[in-house]
């Protein structure tokens, strides 16, 4: 698995397949400038994109 984000990696060993095939996808869509907010604006930020595959993919991240 190359690096994706250092936030995706600290939750990767307990990812599914599926899951981290959506994180890909949508991280895809972010480096292609075609990842979309919920409110239609283009995304502009990482982390925003991660926080946006993150929540497709069904991963909460833990908090300390």
């Amino acid at each position: 698995m190359y690096r994706i984000n250092r936030q995706i990696e600290k939750v990767a060993a307990r990812l599914t397949g599926s899951q981290l095939l959506k994180i890909k996808k949508v991280m895809s869509e972010f480096k292609d400038r075609k990842l979309k907010t919920p409110a239609g604006k283009k995304v502009t930020k990482r982390d925003q994109a991660v926080a946006i595959a993150m929540s497709e993919a069904g991963v909460s991240k833990k908090k300390k």
